[in-house]
């Protein structure tokens, strides 16, 4: 250390004092680890973003599926009490239909496809794993609850810590950002 001026040489001995007394950096501060970035809540709009592109889908495969039975039976020319029936049939799978896809997508892999497309997820709010379908179900039931209210259940969103609508704190769930998922082959910038 002969070749290096004094006042170097004073700062590179202060920071080695530094160092020895306070220790190395702590990574976990550096770098955010997984654990700290699934703690980023979905708002309000991404949520009702997801909701209506679901609805959408939801609705969609329902409207093609109406109308192509609706116009085979025209053809047939059923009695009214028939078409009663069919329609009636018609509902009830249509409501089989949209409990089947948000239990479906919340119990697999936590994102329905409009979920997907905002980057939001449903996990427990425990310990951030998949939901079980019953209580996937159950969830969904209280979606139909938070929504009579003049959609009250999801504006307490607003004022919880977690961003917990009236289905999640029933449920013990949360809904959090998801990052994008790398696909094989894809360029990341």
């Amino acid at each position: 250390m002969s070749g290096v001026p004094p006042d170097v040489r004073t700062a590179q001995t202060q920071a080695a004092q530094t160092l020895g007394r306070y220790g190395p950096p702590n990574v976990a501060t550096v770098v955010p680890s997984a654990v700290q970035a699934e703690r980023v809540y979905a708002g309000l709009v991404t949520r009702a973003l997801a909701f209506a592109l679901d609805a959408a889908i939801v609705n969609g495969a329902a409207a093609i599926v109406g109308v192509v039975v609706g116009l085979g039976l025209s053809i047939l020319h059923l009695p009214e009490e028939a078409d009663i029936v069919v329609a009636a049939v018609l509902g009830a799978l249509w409501l089989l239909w949209t409990v089947g896809y948000f239990t479906f997508f919340w119990s697999t892999t936590g994102q329905t496809p409009g979920d997907r497309v905002m980057r939001i997820r449903v996990v427990d709010g425990r310990d951030r794993g998949s939901l079980r379908p019953l209580r996937a179900l159950v969830r969904f039931g209280w979606v139909i609850v938070a929504a009579i209210p003049l959609l009250a259940g999801f504006l307490i969103m607003l004022w919880d810590d977690r961003r917990r609508c009236l289905q999640d704190r029933l449920a013990r769930t949360v809904v959090i950002e998801a990052p994008a998922e790398a696909r094989p082959g894809s360029l990341r910038r």
